[in-house]
């Protein structure tokens, strides 16, 4: 492994952040930034062997210091949606930012994915006989900070291994409790970022329900079978099969109940790309996954040229609004414990193990 740290860029205060390029025994590489505990690029090979990033990136730092779609960023303290941005712990009442029409959206006007993390390890060791680069960021958000209660640490660990493995382990301690949600918002095109739409991907999803939501796509607290509807990823099938059967959101949004026993590791999506035969895998600790792709990429500047079904995410979390529904699985954190959870991608191409 080959672990290279190089300046991206200075922030408003004059603090340079740093790119890290994590490079395995392949060639293969994972490049990562403390603005935001970011992922950049991914460089992975197709079925002739050429590299190329799947995930959509920007070319410099400037426009991550400006709104954005989170291009690989660690979303915090609460991503996805807060409906009305209010909550209760313990009879108190809590209001944060509202920033989506009535609602909370990835916890408010300066999230997690705008902040400087500081970079608190990097390195490389062995993890199961496999050689293994590792990069750990830390971020201490203060009590207040968007209206959240408490003062949160949060870490952000990335590891790429020789087996084109990349995991995400984010970990959380309060000093008061308070509620958190962190997941990473990377947006994927196996055939290569910039080849064009996302559509013709092919997905499984190892989900047998998905949260019903209303027309805000806040959840209703109840689960719909996605059997025979247009989130039925069960068996393989492609992004556009069903796609137009959700014009209320041009395309798909929401967010899937992970089979299996949350809190284990486990499979959540498979997604391959037919044009160049590269796939990836997930499996999470999560007990849901939010399927974004990219209804609102506008395929200006401001989203690096990248446009409206060119990319799809998988961003592997706890149910939104989950302060609001006492029988989902809860996000909230007391002092003295520790929040973790444990998303990895396996990077590969059909046909060869």
């Amino acid at each position: 492994m080959n672990i290279k740290r190089v300046a991206f860029g200075q922030i408003f205060d004059g603090r340079v952040v740093e790119k890290t390029i994590l490079t395995n025994s392949h060639g293969h590489r994972v490049a990562l930034m403390n603005w935001g505990a970011s992922l950049l690029e991914v460089d992975v090979p197709d079925r002739e062997g050429k590299l190329a990033n799947v995930n959509c990136t920007f070319a410099d730092l400037d426009p991550y210091l400006r709104p954005h779609p989170g291009f690989g960023s660690s979303i915090g303290r609460f991503c996805n949606r807060i409906a009305y941005g209010k909550f209760t712990i313990d009879g108190v009442d809590h209001q944060v930012t509202v920033n989506l029409g009535e609602h909370c959206l990835h916890g408010g006007d300066v999230n997690f994915s705008h902040l400087y993390w500081e970079t608190v390890r990097s390195d490389q060791q062995r993890i199961d006989d496999v050689p293994t680069a590792i990069v750990r960021y830390r971020l201490v958000s203060p009590d207040g900070d968007e209206g959240f209660p408490g003062e949160l640490t949060a870490e952000a660990e990335y590891r790429w291994n020789d087996n084109d493995e990349l995991t995400v382990e984010y970990s959380a301690t309060t000093d008061a409790p308070t509620h958190v949600n962190l997941t990473n918002h990377a947006y994927w095109n196996l055939a290569g970022v910039g080849s064009g739409t996302a559509l013709d991907h092919v997905a499984v999803i190892h989900a047998n329900e998905v949260l019903a939501v209303d027309e805000d796509l806040i959840p209703t607290g109840a689960t719909k079978t996605v059997e025979g509807t247009p989130f039925d990823f069960l068996h393989a099938e492609t992004f556009r099969e069903r796609i137009d059967q959700l014009p209320a959101t041009n395309g798909y949004d929401h967010c899937y109940v992970i089979a299996g026993q949350a809190g284990k590791l486990r499979p959540a999506a498979r997604v391959t790309s037919p044009k160049s035969g590269r796939f990836l895998e997930v499996e999470t600790t999560q007990p849901g996954m939010q399927l974004y792709l990219g209804n609102n990429l506008p395929g200006n500047e401001a989203s690096a040229g990248v446009g409206r079904h060119e990319a799809f995410c998988l961003e592997t979390q706890h149910y939104p609004d989950a302060p609001n529904h006492a029988h989902f699985p809860s996000t909230l954190l007391r002092p003295g414990e520790t929040m973790k959870e444990t998303t990895v991608h396996r990077f590969g191409v059909e046909g060869q193990s």
